[in-house]
């Protein structure tokens, strides 16, 4: 351990600084300074944090880094995540051969093409919920009122599951992802939504549709409880991760007025602006977990077979050995090098699918509401700082 180390314990999660965009001052401290380096976590364990963007990519591309987030030595973030990863089992939370077996059987659902295929289908949703939100009222919440209500009325049509549910999803996944949630907190959601999702595939063995779920009960391979996993994994992170990126996104523009303009003024940017955006804003602000199986050595760093590791996506997406300029927003950056989907085997299988929505949701909000506005004060927006997955709990805009 160094000097430094010693002179100033690390803690995750970290003290924000003043920017709500931005990485805990301590992460990039970390990064210029001891990149692969260990820190304190809530329950007083230890295990290594890695914020280079090299160093990064290193370890989520290699397999003598584990998954399994019941290994000995696997961080956890607080009791009630701890509790979810033993007790929930996800292919995002297995090594192979076991996790590729279950994610090639999602593969075909979220190619490229497939997801191309569903432009106008996701352009007619956005157009609708605008047109709803533009009729009453001249202000109104964004999130409430577009960014959650888009990607969960695609996720729900993927699945196969009744949107008239969306309210019940989105309270037990608000459970599961907030950082205060307790073992028995995390324990009854968790059981509301398998056992909903149980019920449902077993439904659909009696009544198929085209839906992920009943594609995954038809193949015969996964019992209706595996089926559940898998739907409540999609579930969660097919609403609350690309509506959190689209309010952020939408707020990060409006407080970098000149880039806004230089999107709405040229819109084939669009597509790269959701890669720098995404890179800028990085919504997995806790890290993402990972369990030595071997004595590996990162950054000069010789990590110890059964030591945990946090690889620090937000810190990595700012390195300026990767990203010149790194705390910049720039919509017309190429940052397509970016981490924000993860890196390796385990990248987020719906990538393709949420940069469709994000890209989709700019163009259309940009385009159709060009007074658009904050109908607050910055100061009073609230951020997710006691989530899993990044954003903001409401964003009032006006037009």
């Amino acid at each position: 351990m160094t000097t430094a180390e010693a002179a100033e314990p690390l803690t995750v999660p970290a003290t924000r600084g003043s920017c709500p965009f931005a990485p805990p001052p301590s992460y990039e401290r970390a990064r210029e300074q001891a990149p692969v380096t260990q820190v304190t976590l809530w329950d007083g364990s230890r295990c290594w944090m890695v914020t280079r963007h090299e160093d990064v990519r290193a370890v989520l591309s290699d397999p003598r880094f584990s998954s399994d987030g019941s290994r000995p030595g696997f961080p956890h973030l607080s009791a009630g995540r701890r509790a979810l990863a033993e007790e929930t089992q996800v292919f995002i939370r297995m090594d192979d051969p076991e996790h590729a077996r279950l994610r090639r059987m999602l593969t075909a659902d979220f190619m490229i093409k497939k997801v191309e295929a569903m432009r106008p289908e996701i352009q007619r949703i956005a157009d609708d919920l605008l047109d709803r939100m533009t009729a009453r009222q001249s202000q109104a919440d964004f999130v409430a009122e577009f960014a959650l209500p888009l990607p969960s009325l695609v996720i729900c049509r993927l699945l196969g599951v009744s949107y008239e549910h969306h309210q019940f999803f989105q309270d037990r996944s608000r459970i599961l992802l907030h950082n205060d949630s307790t073992p028995d907190d995390v324990g009854g959601a968790r059981r509301d939504l398998r056992q909903f999702l149980t019920r449902l595939a077993e439904e659909k063995q009696k009544e198929p549709d085209e839906g992920i779920i009943s594609r995954l009960v038809a193949r015969g391979e996964l019992t209706p409880e595996e089926v559940a996993a898998t739907g409540l994994l999609l579930l969660v992170a097919g609403h609350e991760t690309t509506a959190n990126m689209t309010a952020l996104s939408i707020l990060a523009l409006l407080r970098n007025p000149e880039q806004l303009a230089r999107l709405r003024d040229t819109p084939s940017l669009t597509g790269g602006a959701v890669e720098e955006l995404l890179r800028w804003l990085t919504i997995v602000h806790s890290g993402l977990g990972r369990a030595a199986v071997a004595d590996v050595t990162i950054g000069g760093r010789t990590i110890r077979a059964g030591d945990g590791v946090l690889v620090m996506l937000n810190a990595a997406n700012r390195d300026e050995q990767a990203f010149t300029d790194g705390a910049e927003l720039l919509v017309d950056r190429d940052a397509r090098h970016h981490v924000a989907f993860g890196f390796g085997v385990h990248q987020c299988l719906g990538q393709p699918l949420a940069r469709l929505e994000l890209q989709i949701a700019l163009e259309t909000v940009l385009r159709r509401l060009p007074g658009l506005e904050l109908a607050c004060s910055f100061e009073d927006v609230r951020f997710r700082h006691d989530m899993a997955i990044y954003g903001v709990h409401a964003l009032p805009v006006a037009w």
